[in-house]
């Protein structure tokens, strides 16, 4: 499989570090991950010839044919293994060192995707075939193998008599929903990945299943959302289009909502049910935020090695480390941005609250970019990247804020640093 040399310019770095980059560095940071996920790829391959494991053969044939279809129709075998899922599946099973058998399924899921004529064994894992970047086949239990059966008018699995179709509303077939939104002739394009295993790992809280009235709700709210995004921000917007291909949902908390991303699953936004447009727009600005950060990271590391310091950051309840210290001050220099746009937009009791939003997360991530810059903990690159955030943010620290909105921020800051000292003790 084809691999490239992966550099950011100079002055890619420095959009980056300035909360942006545009869509051009977006799109460089995502060809990166692309060729992360093939080189996890291959060391799936490898792990499973040194351990003479038992699906060895199925594993190098779908290797092969990865290979061959990503010579013919390499369009559709990105659109499989840039699935976010795939780089957190392939990471998994390097680390277990067990489980290379899905390699097929990628391998079948890309030949559907061309339109192909082929077979492909693919495993089922507790009744279930996934088909990464497509959905799954439900089987009867005791079920643990499937053929794949795809020629240019579609596809089929069988497992003994039982045939499933690869097509809507087909029995036994679940896809994942596609949703997508325009604004002013800038589109966003993403699937509901409500199915994979694999899709954020780690995560305690995933949502099972969306009912189609669910889904539907998400594609309501993501159109208002993305018209918001275009509209006022639209540098988000171009880098929420660039980078962003799955969205996963969690459960919803008993208070407000909740987000994530993985730094293995590049692309994919966890979140749980957005209350609201705004909302979902300040949602895919932060961890879009994340998504940048993780990508570069692969590229040019900016923090040493951990050595167990700890520090406060003013959105966490838990001391975190220099690099999620990092992490937090770069999604809040985003959400800094979005609310310092957003509250000219507002009015009334929203903007005061829009303009609490912008004041505390300023004072927040100012505070944090100066914690590591006097840290010890940031490379040399690392000191070049928080120093231009530090800033940013300094550049806003002269904006005008309501007294009424300071007043909300500041009172919001201080019960959170009591309440983090009164769990973790004196701030550092």
């Amino acid at each position: 499989m084809n691999l490239t040399d992966h550099r950011i310019p100079a002055d890619a770095f420095d959009a980056l570090a300035n909360g942006g980059g545009g869509g051009g560095a977006v799109r460089r940071l995502k060809a990166a991950q692309y060729s992360k996920h093939l080189l996890l790829i291959r060391g799936v391959l490898d792990v499973a010839r040194d351990l003479g494991h038992t699906s060895w053969a199925r594993t190098r044939r779908a290797y092969d044919l990865l290979a061959t279809l990503q010579t013919s129709h390499p369009e559709a075998v990105g659109r499989v293994l840039q699935h976010p899922s795939v780089g957190a599946w392939a990471r998994h099973a390097i680390r277990s060192r067990r489980s290379p058998e899905q390699l097929a399924a990628l391998a079948a899921a890309a030949a559907i995707h061309a339109r192909t004529t082929c077979e492909v064994d693919v495993p089922v894992f507790a009744g279930r075939a996934m088909l990464p970047s497509l959905g799954q086949v439900a089987f009867p239990g005791g079920v643990t193998m499937a053929t794949v059966h795809c020629w240019p008018e579609g596809a089929e699995v069988s497992a003994g008599d039982l045939v499933v179709e690869i097509r809507d509303d087909a029995p036994g077939w679940q896809r994942l929903r596609a949703l997508s939104a325009e604004s002013r002739g800038r589109s966003l394009n993403v699937l509901i990945d409500d199915l994979d295993p694999h899709r954020l790992p780690g995560a305690t809280d995933l949502h099972g299943r969306l009912t189609d009235a669910e889904a539907a709700r998400w594609q309501r709210i993501l159109d208002e959302s993305w018209q918001l995004l275009v509209s006022h921000h639209e540098p988000i917007a171009e880098e929420v289009s660039a980078g962003i291909t799955v969205l996963t949902p969690l459960t919803t908390p008993s208070t407000g909502s909740s987000s994530a991303s993985s730094r293995d699953a590049y692309g994919c936004i966890a979140l749980s049910d957005p209350p609201d447009p705004r909302t979902l727009a300040e949602t895919l600005t932060h961890e879009a935020q994340h998504a940048k950060l993780s990508a570069l990271l692969d590229i040019v590391p900016l923090t040493a090695p951990d050595d167990g310091s700890r520090y406060y950051a003013p959105w966490r309840e838990d001391p975190r480390p220099a690099g999620g210290l990092l992490q937090g001050a770069y999604a809040y220099l985003g959400v800094t941005d979005f609310w310092r746009r957003q509250r000219q937009h507002e009015s009334g009791e929203d903007e005061i609250r829009a303009s609490a939003e912008f004041a505390r997360w300023r004072a927040a991530a100012h505070l944090v970019t100066r914690t590591l810059l006097s840290s010890g903990r940031l490379t040399e690159h690392g000191v070049t990247f928080v120093d231009r955030m530090e800033s940013r943010l300094g550049s806003w620290a002269a904006e005008p804020v309501p007294a009424a909105a300071t007043a909300l921020a500041e009172d919001a800051a201080e019960r959170h640093r009591a309440r983090w000292q009164a769990r973790n003790g004196a701030l550092n």
